[in-house]
């Protein structure tokens, strides 16, 4: 029996498999990068480590985590911190001849909405920083009645999809061009469903499924959240300006319980227990509408970056060739203009 602290580089080392399809290009396109969260700190150096396991991880996307905010400055400029700090480590990841960080989802407070010139001047802000690097916003909706059963628990004000401020700030986005990636609980997908056919000019992301929760008062209700989820997910696909991250399951708050296991789960065990989330959205969005996340750091808590790819390369492994060149490298492109 292990002995070794789930989540540790010693524990993750217990599963070591052959790599799949290892010529394969793919876009990574959501993971973060902070310090000291988790007990552990996850820089370049780090995420290269990952990414240089087996699988040709070309391209990566940075997403907002609220890491290297710049405290001393007025609430709405200091999430440019974060952005200063992801350009300077996106530029130097180019030309090493590893995963190349191409693209930085920053966070802004949409709902500046109804204040459009300091939102511009915060969007111009990013822009400034990051240039092309600076692909869209996330200003995540995730909120639960029982924040404290989550380890992860959303920061966001009630309804706020529902907000006209908000929806402001996300037709702003659109005109620009910019991508809107969001994160919210599973119980809140039909008001991200309201959401996305009230502002059809943006280009949204679900990220994480709608993170099907399973801790908490959720522990145990898994078929019943499926059933709902998969009904919203087929509903959310009618939006043409929606698309899907298709990972990010593997996080302690969904419930399957591998961060508390003696061992993490081999590529052939993640996808056995969650492939009917993968195989429904995919056939629902298409894979022209659809990419594959690592969401690592969190979900390095529960599995190894090497596992995560292997499983879903088995997952489409009777896909086409386009379907395969979509979902691992097209689609993140296409969305970002990486």
């Amino acid at each position: 029996m292990s002995t070794f602290t789930p989540g540790s580089d010693e524990w993750l080392a217990l599963v070591n498999e052959p790599i799949i399809d290892p010529q394969r290009p793919i876009i990574d396109p959501h993971h973060h990068l902070w310090r000291n969260r988790f007990q552990r700190d996850y820089m370049l150096e780090d995420l290269w480590a990952d990414t240089g396991s087996g699988h040709n991880i070309v391209k990566t996307v940075f997403v907002e985590c609220h890491a290297f905010y710049r405290k001393e400055a007025a609430a709405a400029m200091q999430p440019l911190g974060e952005t200063e700090c992801i350009a300077a480590l996106a530029r130097a990841s180019q030309g090493k001849g590893k995963a190349e960080i191409s693209g930085i989802v920053a966070h802004a407070d949409l709902t500046l909405g109804k204040n459009p010139d300091t939102l511009q001047a915060v969007l111009d802000a990013h822009r400034q920083l990051a240039g092309p690097l600076f692909k869209g916003i996330r200003h995540a909706g995730a909120r639960d009645k029982n924040p404290e059963q989550l380890l992860i628990p959303g920061r966001a004000p009630s309804y706020l999809y529902g907000r006209e401020d908000f929806r402001a700030g996300l037709r702003l986005l659109g005109s620009q061009g910019l991508v809107y990636d969001t994160w919210h609980y599973h119980h809140q997908n039909e008001d991200f469903l309201e959401l996305a056919q009230a502002v059809p000019e943006t280009t949204m992301v679900l990220d994480h499924f709608g993170t099907p929760l399973g801790v908490g008062n959720y522990r145990g209700a898994g078929d019943a959240i499926f059933t709902r989820w998969r009904e919203d997910i087929a509903q959310l696909a009618k939006c043409p300006n929606v698309y899907a991250k298709l990972g990010g399951l593997a996080m302690p708050d969904n419930g399957f319980g591998w961060d508390k296991a003696t061992a993490p789960p081999g590529s052939d065990e993640f996808v056995q227990r969650q492939k009917r989330y993968y195989l429904h959205t995919l056939e629902c969005f298409g894979p022209e509408r659809c990419m594959f996340e690592s969401n690592f750091p969190v979900d390095k808590l529960s599995l190894p970056y090497h596992v995560v790819w292997n499983g879903f390369k088995k997952m489409v492994a009777d896909f086409s060739e386009s379907e395969k060149q979509a979902l691992f490298y097209g689609t993140a492109a296409r969305v970002y203009g990486l």
